[in-house]
């Protein structure tokens, strides 16, 4: 199967409408195409079709801090979380930020392949991870042999495309604090974000001293707390009068 043009429109478009230059410009572009892994209503894999393609999926288990993949590595495959976490970043060291963490059911790497480009950043274990692996030969035949499962692979991406760019667009006209509420109330998971300020800033074009200020008014009218760079939501109803 050939390569899918790469989609000038759907995700780059909406990317330049956002003032961010330089390293925050490469972190921004990370932490959106972060957006597009399959999970949950948008994974390309059901149950059934991982026990099928038992002969194209290599399994394997790494220690916590093994480096899974690399930023800039072009054609590795595809990856899908079956027990961890995994922590996607960009840098190093004190100037690492995170843009996502997987766990079980998570795949990535399969918009990256289908569009022929590079990784936008790099997939760490957090915990021992055990993980399937498909490489882009077999990724290849299998789309070749199996259509059905093929246009079930490719709708999953158009949806991830799609869910992401509209929540792009949806932040674009908006005040600060609105974009600010509106990305609080997406990332939140049970309650908490842990997104650090450099990327939410960078995700939103926004300055980072900027952001802060949204977010310390946000924590006087004790509508979130936050604690050791984690975000607590208290007033769900508050936080979504203000995104509009």
């Amino acid at each position: 199967m050939g390569r899918m043009p790469r989609p000038a429109g759907v995700l780059g478009g909406a990317f330049r409408r956002f003032g961010v230059d330089g390293a925050d410009a490469s972190l921004r572009q990370a932490a959106w195409a972060a957006r597009c892994v399959g999970r949950g209503e948008g994974t390309p894999l059901r149950h059934t079709d991982v026990a099928a393609l038992a002969d194209a999926l290599d399994t394997c288990t790494v220690d916590r801090d093994t480096v899974i993949f690399e930023r800039g590595e072009q054609g590795g495959g595809v990856w899908l979380v079956r027990a961890g976490r995994v922590e996607l970043s960009l840098g190093s060291r004190r100037r690492r930020s995170v843009v996502c963490t997987l766990g079980s059911g998570d795949v990535d790497g399969d918009i990256q392949l289908l569009l022929d480009i590079a990784m936008p950043y790099t997939a760490r274990a957090l915990t021992e991870v055990t993980y399937l692996h498909m490489s882009a030969a077999s990724f290849d035949l299998l789309m070749r042999a199996n259509p059905e499962l093929a246009r079930y692979w490719m709708s999953s991406v158009a949806f991830r495309l799609t869910t992401s760019q509209d929540r792009i667009l949806a932040l674009l006209g908006r005040s600060l604090p609105e974009q600010v509420a509106r990305l609080l109330l997406d990332e939140a998971e049970g309650g908490r974000v842990t997104l650090s300020q450099r990327t939410m800033a960078a995700m939103l074009g926004a300055r980072r001293r900027s952001l802060k200020a949204v977010l310390e008014e946000l924590e006087n009218d004790n509508v979130i707390e936050i604690n050791n760079g984690v975000i607590a939501i208290y007033d769900y109803d508050q936080l979504a009068d203000q995104a509009g």
